[in-house]
Parts: C-alpha cells; structure tokens; sequence
C-alpha cells in the first residue's frame, strides 16, 4: 500500500532504477515506488527521466509541479486510468440527474455538518447553531445555496469578520495550497478508477478540468481549515506547506476502520461511484475526526 508523500524541495535529477526512484542532489537517495503515493515538485530546478514519468504514470503516483513561488500550478495525470475508461466514461455521462443531485445534496450536507462541529469545538455556538439550522433548510440539490451561507458564517467565526477568500494574505494561501494538494488526492482517485475530472455533478465550470474533483472533496477541506486554524500563519513558507502536504497521512474514521487520508480519500470516491451508478447514496461512506 502507498503511503509515502514525497517533497522535492532543491536542484534535483529524477530518474528510474529498478522499481525506484533515484534522488540524485547533494547526495543520492533511493525510494521504492511501491511506497510512493505522492511526489511534490516544489524546485523548478529538477529534472525528470522519461522513463521515470512513464513509470510513475502507470502506477498511478500523483506528481504535482510547481511553479516558481512553490505554489501548486500542475499535475501529472494519466490518459488512462483504468482497463475500462471507455465503460466508466459511459456511465458518467449517463449518471441519472436526480441521483446527482441527492448526491450532492449528501455531500454538502455532511460539509456543513463538519463546519458545525469545527465552530462547536472553538467554542462558537451561535454560530455553530446557525449553521445547524442551515442543514435542516437544505433542499435537494442545495437549490436555495445553503453552502454558501455556511461558509459565510463559517470562515468569519474561525478566522474573523473581516475575513473574506479573496483577501491576499497568509491563511488564503495556507488554505489555497491545502486545498490544491486536497484536490490532486481527488483527481488521481477519478482518474484512476476510469473516469474523468471534468464532468461534475454540481461543479460545470467550462474552464474548470476538475470539476468533479471538485465536487467530491468538499467533505475534506475541513482538514485544511482545521490545520490551518491551528496554525494561525504570520509567514507562509516551506514549514507550513510541510504540515499542510502532512494532512494527507493523517488518521481518520471512515467505514468502521482507521485510515490515512490518503486511503480514506480512494475508499470514499468508490463509494461516491458506487451511489451513482447504483442511483443508491445509502452507500456513501464519509470520514470521521475527533475534534
């Protein structure tokens, strides 16, 4: 089972030797792919062997590049993620819209009801309260924007009145980077189980490849806000992005069993896929966390 997040973090050559992956900088390193579920390329000054792309490909290990100021800016993904892409296409295409919307209806509501538990913990009330009473209003689809109200409320209890996401400043990063490696988690688990990103249940964004990465990782971005809430950043550096790319090997409940996120997240997209091609949400397994 992979486990491994792999930071790549300095002028670096990748390449590919038996069935691991050469770290050759100041030193040589050897890890095998088996290990391997994620490698973050943060230095622009890293190399990378053709055959070593091919190979982390056909394993399916997410590698994420980034950009000159270390932000995520984009990915390796597949064509193929599956024997039978075309088959799991088919049935994407033809998922059924009343079962997409009592699916995604599931979704947000567990995302609020997250949100509530949050506030509940830093001793919130009111607004955990009114958040409670936003998932008793919720309609099929989330017709009336329940969500959007809830993380109006949500984002000004934890991080203040003034607060707003398109504020430049340390905690959006911190949440912007969390998110987009939260998002990376999703997309190789679409990607991987035969289907494709860009077709959402609720997100249809044209200029959005990841729509229904999206859509599924809503439930997940408490964690980010929590890590980052615990944070509290002033500056937003290596340190930082270390213990946000960390999330991913944290543990969580889902399904009776205690898992890292990392596998939470593969055992909840199956069951997302199950609901909907089985036009049954009965089967939806969310994660748990003690607060």
């Amino acid at each position: 089972m992979s486990w491994r997040i792999i930071v790549i973090s300095k002028r670096s050559k990748l390449d590919l030797q038996l069935g691991t992956l050469v770290v050759r900088n100041d030193e040589m390193t050897k890890i095998v792919l088996s290990e391997i579920s994620m490698i973050i390329i943060e230095s622009t000054a890293v190399s990378l062997t053709t055959s070593l792309i091919a190979e982390l490909s056909k394993r399916k290990i997410k590698v994420i590049f980034c950009d000159e100021k270390k932000n995520p800016s984009c990915e390796l993904i597949s064509y193929y993620g599956s024997h039978d892409t075309s088959n799991k296409v088919r049935k994407q295409i033809a998922w059924k819209e009343n079962t997409k919307e009592a699916v995604w209806t599931e979704i947000v509501t567990e995302k609020i009801r997250k949100q509530k538990e949050l506030l509940n913990l830093i001793g919130r009330r009111q607004e955990s309260e009114q958040l409670a009473t936003y998932i008793n209003e919720i309609q099929v689809g989330d017709k009336t924007n329940r969500e959007g109200h809830a993380a109006k409320v949500y984002f000004n209890a934890i991080f203040g009145m003034d607060f707003t996401r398109t504020e430049d400043n340390d905690i959006n990063a911190a949440l912007n980077y969390g998110y987009s490696i939260i998002l990376s988690a999703f997309t190789r688990e679409i990607t991987s189980n035969g289907y494709i990103t860009q077709l959402g249940i609720f997100h249809d964004n044209m200029f959005n490849q990841f729509n229904l990465a999206s859509d599924l990782m809503e439930p997940f971005r408490l964690l980010v806000d929590k890590e980052v809430l615990d944070m509290q950043p002033y500056k937003f550096e290596h340190d930082e992005k270390m213990r946000l790319v960390s999330i991913l090997n944290q543990e969580v409940q889902i399904d009776g069993k205690i898992q890292y996120v990392n596998n939470a997240v593969k055992i909840y997209c199956k069951s997302i896929f199950d609901a909907l091609n089985e036009d049954d949400c009965s089967l939806i397994r969310f994660y748990k966390i003690e607060l």
